[in-house]
């Protein structure tokens, strides 16, 4: 079937998460995706492993759909090999550290000048510029320095980072989105262009409102907040809180296990039904939650009284409850939950895999859902699975000259056999 991105070629030569998230999505939009390894393969293959000699599910479960070309760059004829590459592909994607890829004879500039159209899609801890370019940069660093870690947690404890992967996937998430931007701007003009994405910009980008709240501050106090914040200067943790102009909250139910919460909006629509169904005509009458403001200076006494309905249900009982009455909700599922939720399943968010390796293992599934060209999910490549096949069918060499560049230690890490490098050709 003729898939979204159906006549794209990629060259993914990104390693560990970020990049390998956008390349992934990618893949599943159709782009041929060629990942680019070194001879010991994506450092994730390895890392975190549950089955001894095996892809790990750190590397399984961002690189589907892929197809694997193991190349020596420290070898002369490997460089050939990525030159010839660069030549047949729209985009190239990198997350190295500064100054690899230039120090190897592949800045941008040369690789502009060896294929004037592609894409060259770069993930960087802190960007190309400023201060903090040369510093490495994780996961976590970028939710620590990007105001992710900062406005996550309770007031009076530590800052916390997120369980969901905003410095990495999230900005993978974001280059996906630069470079189908870059290449609908080649298909105008012809050429090709550098895309960046830095992993403090992009969590940045996805504290968004905690920016918003930043600057509100300068007028005066945040008064949907539960914590105090008079005289802040800058936003603070606030656990729960919705983080929106309505209240939201967990409130605990029945048995009172780490995950037996439902997380509750309180929208000004649904109030009087909700005051109702909890507490009777003496709550919805209440003048101390009479309206959004009143309900926002007493939101402590509010959520106490909804905690205390909740302690009599599950949250599932709960949600049903309140999903009757329209009320805005939805109980803390655990991955256990997720993984044998039915809605999840129907929305094939978890897909099943079989792996040379591996045997059946589960990967998340595709959330963008496309009616005319939905993604088919594949088992991610063994290392190196594909290089020949990528050899002959896309850079058409022939078989002697593919196993003379073995020989030459291009695919491998033996040492190299040919002499010297030859500056790449430009046709």
């Amino acid at each position: 079937m003729d898939k979204a991105l159906s006549g794209f070629r990629i060259l993914d030569m990104t390693h560990v998460q970020a990049g390998p998230t956008a390349s992934q999505l990618l893949a599943w939009l159709g782009a041929d995706v060629i990942k680019l390894e070194p001879p010991t393969g994506d450092v994730t293959r390895g890392q975190l492993r549950d089955i001894p000699n095996a892809d790990s599910l750190y590397f399984t479960m961002l690189n589907c759909n892929k197809r694997s070309i193991t190349v020596n760059l420290k070898n002369p004829m490997g460089k050939e090999v990525l030159a010839d590459l660069i030549k047949k592909c729209d985009v190239l994607m990198e997350n190295f550290g500064p100054g690899v890829l230039d120090r190897l004879g592949f800045s941008w500039e040369k690789v502009r000048e060896i294929n004037p159209r592609i894409v060259m899609a770069s993930i960087k801890g802190f960007g190309s510029s400023g201060p903090y370019a040369d510093f490495k940069a994780y996961e976590n660093v970028a939710q620590a320095m990007g105001g992710s870690m900062s406005t996550t947690g309770f007031p009076d404890g530590p800052p916390l980072v997120t369980g969901a992967q905003i410095g990495d996937s999230g900005t993978g998430l974001h280059l996906a989105i630069g470079i189908l931007a870059a290449l609908h701007h080649r298909n105008r003009t012809g050429r090709g262009q550098y895309v960046e994405v830095a992993m403090m910009d992009g969590v940045m980008n996805l504290c968004r409102v905690k920016f918003r709240d930043h600057q509100r501050l300068q007028r005066g106090p945040l008064p949907e907040y539960s914590v105090p914040t008079d005289g802040l200067k800058a936003t603070p943790r606030a656990g729960n809180d919705s983080g929106g102009g309505q209240l939201g909250n967990a409130i605990k139910c029945k048995p009172g296990g780490p995950n037996d919460y439902l997380y509750v909006v309180v929208q000004e629509a649904v109030w009087e039904a909700l005051a109702n169904r909890v507490g009777g005509e003496a709550l919805a009458k209440d003048p101390r939650f009479a309206t959004i403001g009143e309900r926002r200076k007493n939101q402590a006494e509010m959520w106490r009284i909804l905690n205390d309905f909740a302690s009599r249900y599950t949250k599932w009982e709960l949600m049903k409850i309140f999903n009757e009455l329209d009320v805005p909700c939805g109980p803390i599922m655990s991955t256990e939950d997720l993984m044998n939720d039915e809605h999840v399943k129907l929305r094939e968010m978890v897909v099943e895999l079989d792996h040379p390796q591996r045997g059946k293992w589960y990967n998340v599934g595709m959330p963008i859902k496309l009616s005319d060209s939905p993604a088919e999910i594949k088992r991610s490549p063994l290392l190196g699975e594909h290089t020949d096949e990528i050899l002959a069918e896309v850079l058409g060499y022939s078989q002697d000259h593919i196993n003379s560049l073995r020989e030459a230690g291009a695919f491998s890490k033996q040492p190299a056999k040919v002499p010297e490098y030859h500056e790449p050709r430009v046709d």
